[in-house]
């Protein structure tokens, strides 16, 4: 396996799906990773987040910690949120529909936690 997708759907905190995912994502930058922000997990992509009044770790460090991966936001998630007039993490490429799905597709394999 060369190339793996790894696709975030829920809100970044809240539940450990998104610090699990993030945690996947990093220890497999052996291979071609993607990480793709889809429905909530767009809300990823915001910058300066702030987790201290969760007790959670910050994700964003965990994304800075490893540019190896990519992150793919799915551009109509964001909208559908509000969130293109909002500050995003200069790492996130946007990708509209068909992007998107091109880039689960090319992926050897496509993995929801």
């Amino acid at each position: 396996m060369r190339s793996v997708f790894y696709l975030l759907d829920v809100a970044p905190y809240g539940s450990e799906k998104a610090y699990g995912v993030l945690n996947a994502a990093a220890v497999s930058i052996k291979m071609d990773v993607t990480l793709g922000l889809y429905a909530d997990g767009a809300y990823l992509a915001l910058a300066g987040q702030d987790s201290k009044s969760l007790a959670m770790p910050n994700l964003s460090d965990i994304i800075y910690a490893y540019p190896e991966v990519r992150l793919l936001a799915h551009e109509p998630s964001l909208i559908e949120r509000g969130l293109m007039s909002q500050s995003l993490v200069e790492r996130v490429e946007l990708a509209d529909e068909d992007i998107f799905m091109e880039q689960i597709l090319a992926a050897d394999c496509f993995i929801i936690l």
